[in-house]
């Protein structure tokens, strides 16, 4: 996220990330079980490859023909706290959320994320702002690092 709270610019995440935030977003993406978004990310956002399964979760199944060539891809077509419960069934307990900020707050609201890793960079006015607060109000700051251009914070669910 921008450190005015934008979490995309254009409608997409990529103009937000550093080669730092992308060195420790492979680095925790690696020990996840599955990795879980939504449609609209998987409209946006790369994700023709992944090293675990991907889950997307979708209402419409627009899902492009990139994505959907990803040999670990599952499409479900259920509400966000049905499909993490899935898919930890089904893969197990560590599911990696990339998906956007509308999943992302659906499921901080349902208290259904236990960790939180969130970089903070110094660029600003993008688009889809959210308040960092209220992002984190029920986390605790477990670590913060800082390089030239990011914060790297892991949170931890109070």
């Amino acid at each position: 996220m921008g450190e005015d709270g934008s979490t995309s610019f254009g409608g997409t995440s990529k103009a937000l990330s550093t080669p730092d935030d992308r060195t420790r977003f492979h680095q925790i993406r690696a020990q996840a079980c599955a990795i879980l978004i939504g449609g609209q990310t998987a409209r946006t956002e790369p994700y023709e490859k992944t090293p675990v399964p991907l889950v997307v979760i979708s209402r419409s199944g627009d899902i492009p023909g990139s994505v959907r060539n990803n040999p670990k891809i599952h499409i479900w077509n259920l509400d966000p706290k049905t499909a993490l419960a899935k898919a930890r069934d089904e893969f197990g307990d560590n599911i990696l959320i990339e998906g956007g900020i509308t999943l992302l707050k659906e499921l901080l609201v349902a208290n259904l994320i236990d960790e939180l890793y969130l970089t903070i960079s110094k660029k600003s006015g993008g688009d889809s702002v959210y308040d960092l607060n209220t992002l984190t109000r029920s986390f605790t700051i477990e670590s913060s690092e800082k390089s030239e251009t990011d914060t790297f914070l892991k949170l931890l669910r109070n």
